[in-house]
């Protein structure tokens, strides 16, 4: 060994290599084991082979005998069979001497098969006109069937009408229910595979029996079962819009014909109130794009504008001007969302009892490309935020009031319009305040009046620029509100100033029951005034307007106590019998109404004799 080399080292290899001449060994010895075991297999399989070839060659040798004791046994009855054979030739020679002797007997059984043969084809004929007599008599049940169904349409529009008269002279409330489909936001902290699944909080609880029924399955909750809800009109999930506007339609005739309209979207956060007025929220101008083009998502609010127009523009020219104002009820307060400034709105009432809110702004507007430039504005001003249930959550009731003036002759105004024009709608969006709220700008100096409402541009405050109302006009209200939605806090999530603003919301909604409900037992005193939601539609909700309410529904489980008290809300609502609708008309100068006498709008009395409430 070489001086310097550290001998553990060489000793550490050379047991390296013992070791792994060891294992080679033993890999070599376990290899030859298994060969060998190997090879005690095959052996045995050898040595079975040989046995089981054994017992086949023996299992041979005894068949090979049983096949000639078999040949033997065939031999001999061979021999029994031809003799067999020959006598059975025999006596096939007998009977062919027998047969040459019985043709008349044969012609007499083939003429009784070819007369019954005739009498199975009369037979077939005449089963087959018997099914042509059938075909025909279903043919003729179809027709019926359908003459039938037509006259049940017919009837069923009938029975409709005479409802609706029923419920014009009542002064009954019309409600229909939207049941929405079911949204991923249904699962809540469920998997979004869940939606839909039984016992889940996605379950569909309410459905959706046939145009005027609404059933919840409440079967999760303990005492309760089916219950039926019965409306004027249910919607089914996957109705378009177009078959609300349908419904709602008529509506539009009665405004042009002397009637105030009010129609009202309720129901919990959610549950697609925004979406039937408006359009879906997700857009920034809710499913609405121009004047021209009709958009199927589209809701209520620009179908109706656009159904106005369209009614007025049938009337003679200059007799029909329309006014718009946007409004919300805000934590109990009255926000003017065209005004520019946040001062305090009241409401008022006139020398003949009815209540107006004479502050607000009020844009006349020429087509509903402008009424929905003037709610799309007014919609960036609204307060909303997101919650844990929606994302576009309503803080505030919104209020859209079309006012239309009918005059008999054309209007000439008698004082010029001044420049100053605060209904100009800004060009930019307002700035926004803390979670998402925007606030109103206040203007500093006149903008520029638009071109496509230059020449049209009013005020319903008091000033000395509006020009005088006529005395031969009356005027007719189309009022849209999307309410806010009811919440639960415990399952929104909401905290801080959103808390307050659902305990205002919760609190007008609650007042709103109270005084459908006082209107259903005919109290003495209705309690109007507890809220500034039902103080504002006091009108609308006590008799002086045709009124719908779209009771909007959420289908899921996870809803199931909010969408019962929706439906309970519209139960009551529908026993509410308010009388009939008064009509305003031209009578010989002023405008009157059907139901009590009024002074004319625009008046020194109406303008004078306004009292705060």
């Amino acid at each position: 060994m070489p001086l310097g080399v550290d001998k553990s080292d060489f000793l550490e290899q050379k047991v390296k290599r013992s070791e792994q001449t060891i294992r080679q060994k033993d890999e070599r010895i376990a290899a030859l084991e298994t060969e060998n075991a190997m090879l005690y297999l095959k052996l045995a399989q050898c040595q079975g082979s040989v046995h089981h070839e054994r017992e086949k060659s023996t299992r041979l040798l005894q068949m090979i005998k049983l096949d000639h004791s078999y040949k033997e046994r065939v031999s001999q009855e061979l021999l029994e069979l031809s003799k067999q054979m020959k006598v059975l030739k025999q006596d096939l020679a007998a009977m062919k001497a027998a047969v040459r002797q019985m043709p008349p007997e044969m012609v007499l059984m083939l003429e009784g098969f070819r007369r019954q043969t005739l009498k199975v084809q009369r037979m077939f004929l005449s089963e087959n006109r018997g099914l042509e007599g059938l075909q025909k008599r279903i043919q003729e049940l179809e027709v019926s069937l359908a003459s039938a169904n037509e006259r049940h349409a017919r009837e069923k529009k009938r029975r409709q009408m005479l409802h609706n008269t029923l419920v014009e002279l009542r002064g009954n409330i019309r409600v229909h229910c939207r049941v929405r489909p079911l949204m991923p936001f249904d699962t809540g902290s469920d998997e979004a595979t869940t939606l839909g699944r039984q016992g889940t909080l996605s379950e569909q609880v309410v459905h959706v029996v046939d145009d005027e029924t609404a059933v919840v399955k409440a079967t999760s909750r303990p005492g309760q079962g089916t219950k039926a809800f019965e409306f004027e009109r249910v919607y089914a999930p996957l109705e378009c819009q177009d078959a609300v506007f349908e419904e709602v339609q008529p509506l539009l005739t009665s405004l042009l014909d002397g009637y105030n309209v009010c129609i009202m979207a309720y129901g919990q956060t959610g549950s697609g109130k925004t979406h039937t007025m408006l359009g879906p929220p997700q857009s920034k101008d809710y499913g609405y794009h121009n004047e021209e083009q009709h958009n199927p998502q589209e809701g209520v609010i620009p179908k109706a504008t656009r159904e106005l127009f369209r009614l007025i523009a049938e009337k003679p020219p200059e007799t029909h001007s329309v006014e718009v104002s946007v409004v919300e009820i805000y934590n109990n307060d009255i926000r003017d969302l065209l005004g520019g400034d946040d001062r305090k709105h009241d409401v008022l009432t006139a020398g003949d009892g009815s209540l107006d809110v004479p502050s607000l702004t009020y844009r006349t507007v020429e087509g509903v490309q402008q009424v929905m430039e003037l709610v799309q504005y007014g919609m960036k001003h609204r307060a909303e935020d997101a919650t844990l249930i929606h994302a576009h959550s309503s803080r505030s009731h919104l209020i859209v009031t079309l006012t239309v003036t009918v005059n008999s002759g054309a209007v000439t105004p008698t004082s010029p319009i001044t420049d100053y024009n605060v209904f100009a709608v800004p060009q930019s969006a307002p700035p926004k305040t803390e979670r998402g709220r925007r606030t109103l700008p206040v203007p500093s100096s006149p903008s520029p009046i638009p071109h496509h409402m230059h020449s049209k541009t009013r005020s319903r405050s008091p000033s000395p620029a509006r020009a005088p109302t006529p005395t031969n006009c009356f005027k007719t209200k189309l009022q849209l509100v999307d309410l806010a939605g009811s919440e639960c806090v415990g399952m929104s999530g909401v905290t801080g100033a959103a808390l307050r603003e659902t305990s205002y919301i919760n609190k007008s909604l609650s007042a709103l029951a109270d005084v459908l409900g006082a209107l259903a037992e005919h109290r003495a005193h209705v309690p109007y005034r507890n809220a500034r939601l039902t103080h504002m539609l006091q009108d609308s909700i006590g008799g002086d307007a045709k009124l719908l309410v779209m009771c909007c529904v959420s289908p899921a489980q996870r809803y199931l106590s909010e969408s019962l008290q929706c439906l309970g809300f519209g139960q009551r609502a529908r026993q509410v019998q308010r009388g009939p609708i008064k009509r305003k008309f031209i009578a010989a100068g002023p405008a009157i109404d059907t139901g009590r006498s009024s002074p004319r709008p625009g008046s020194a009395l109406s303008r004078k004799g306004l009292q705060t409430i």
